[in-house]
């Protein structure tokens, strides 16, 4: 369930016009794999127009920069994320963190072409559809440094193999052999889909593993899998980590 103060920041945004996609903790609740989020994050598109129609909507929010970078649109395509705070008072405190860029993800057109699209219960007689990153796009957006990112992870896959196993199509076969994180899963998902795990264990030793039928193996590649990840994820914000603290001690507004 979505509470209230996100659904009105995303009713904003979507009447503002904004080509947003939610993700973070509201889509993880959205698919299945629950979460408590008080935040909306949104990867959005950083063009000057769209950034616009969003500065707008901010601005119906009374919503303002917390912290470095500065709302701009050279920082969203680096990577960095710009951080917001509501100061309306139906969603007051409420953070919004928007991304243009993401380690591991597509730009926004792939993303946008492959959204999920949902319908919120109405609150105020006013039903809201809301579009999402696609799963596996959420999942790869979610292979981060963080530790609290991998769990979920494990809870995104699960929920949609549980959810769809017995109406398996190519393309849930290929997700669930790229990116199940339960070993006992990725076993059983490998021995029930032969074939396709052959051509996923070319790119996934887990799945190989897997495929000799080897749990313990299959978690230490997956622990492998997990270090690779996220040494590349603080590969990636080592740049824009230097970045982020020169701008905070750089000079203020008016000093040389």
């Amino acid at each position: 369930m979505i509470p209230s103060p996100i659904h009105r920041v995303l009713s904003v945004t979507t009447t503002h016009g904004v080509a947003s996609l939610l993700m973070g903790g509201q889509a993880c609740i959205l698919y299945g794999a629950a979460e408590f989020s008080r935040d909306v994050d949104l990867a959005i598109v950083a063009d000057s127009e769209n950034l616009s129609r969003l500065s707008n909507a901010l601005e119906e929010l009374e919503a303002a920069v917390t912290d470095v970078p500065p709302f701009e649109a050279r920082y969203l395509e680096r990577g960095h994320a710009v951080h917001f705070r509501c100061g309306r008072d139906d969603v007051r405190g409420l953070r919004i963190d928007v991304m243009a860029r993401m380690r591991g993800v597509d730009a926004f057109p792939a993303l946008w072409a492959r959204r999920t699209t949902l319908s919120l219960p109405a609150e105020a007689d006013q039903p809201l559809q809301v579009d999402l990153l696609a799963l596996p796009d959420l999942v790869a957006a979610k292979k981060t440094q963080r530790d609290k990112d991998w769990p979920m992870i494990r809870r995104l896959v699960e929920a949609n193999y549980f959810g769809a196993r017995a109406q398996p199509t190519p393309e849930r076969v290929a997700f669930w052999l790229r990116e199940l994180r339960t070993p006992e899963l990725l076993v059983e998902c490998a021995s029930a889909f032969p074939d396709e795990a052959r051509v996923a264990a070319e790119r996934r030793p887990a799945v190989e593993r897997a495929a000799q039928g080897d749990p313990d193996r299959v978690e230490q590649e997956l622990h492998a899998e997990q270090l690779r990840e996220r040494a590349a994820d603080r590969a990636f914000w080592a740049p824009l980590r230097v970045e982020l603290e020169a701008l905070r001690h750089g000079p203020r507004a008016g000093e040389p």
